[in-house]
């Protein structure tokens, strides 16, 4: 699992540059045109090219290694994104965009909770997206008491004794408010299929969000062979699932 901020929290509003780089209008207010299909499929190649260089590395990799995946010039790179921290939040909030939807079919769809849970975990593992959790998102550690607030903590968590792992989200940093508000939301979603698999008595009562999602990211290591990937993710989903469940008193 790579998870890498150093290019997190110094980015900057987004929305203007985002809106330029897919057409739109810019910083000033001008109108752009649209993409031509050319530059359209270049932009198409350096985003599928960023996921797997982030999933493969980590937040940390130079755009140099996106640009080289892509078959395009590190420049081409820089025109669609001015800087590494846009690249980075667009993939992000892609990747959280995703994991939120998941959740919500998983929630919606299945009637049984921990079928829901279940559902939810294998299939954010099996498409890869725990590789590119945000750090916005994904950010565990040993909190101490002294410093962190009830307010920074999550209500599913605010019961776990002082010195466990607790998911501790970032303070909101300038232009952030559409990664924060998409990490919010997923946070929301997959803390109600926490709580219905832990009142149904089949989620383990110590079991936070902070552990589930570090099951996503866990269970989605990046293997060279396709196959060996799958293969790995299935059966170390498996286990950790085993480790997530309650068991008969």
């Amino acid at each position: 699992m790579h998870v890498q901020d150093s290019h997190w929290s110094s980015a900057v509003a987004t929305g203007s540059a985002l809106s330029a780089s897919k057409g739109g209008s810019r910083a000033d207010g001008t109108r752009t045109t649209p993409l031509r299909v050319d530059a359209q499929r270049n932009l198409e190649h350096v985003l599928r090219a960023a996921r797997e260089v982030f999933g493969e590395l980590g937040y940390g990799a130079p755009m140099e290694d996106v640009a080289r995946r892509a078959r395009v010039g590190v420049g081409t790179v820089y025109r669609r994104f001015p800087s590494k921290d846009v690249l980075v939040r667009r993939i992000a909030e892609e990747e959280t965009s995703r994991l939120t939807e998941q959740a919500r079919t998983a929630l919606g769809q299945e009637d049984e909770p921990w079928s829901a849970l279940a559902r939810f975990l294998r299939t954010s593992v099996a498409s890869g997206a725990g590789r590119l959790l945000p750090p916005q998102v994904l950010r565990v550690g040993v909190a101490e008491e002294r410093g962190l607030t009830d307010q920074a903590r999550l209500p599913q968590q605010r019961t776990q004794a002082a010195g466990e792992l607790r998911l501790v989200p970032e303070r909101p940093a300038g232009g952030a408010a559409e990664q924060d508000a998409g990490a919010a939301q997923l946070l929301d979603v997959v803390g109600q299929l926490v709580d219905r698999a832990r009142a149904a008595g089949e989620l383990r009562p110590d079991v936070s969000v902070s552990d589930v999602l570090l099951v996503i990211a866990t269970a989605a290591p990046s293997l060279p062979d396709a196959a060996q990937q799958a293969a790995a993710s299935a059966r170390l989903l498996d286990i950790l699932l085993d480790g997530l469940r309650s068991r008969p008193a």
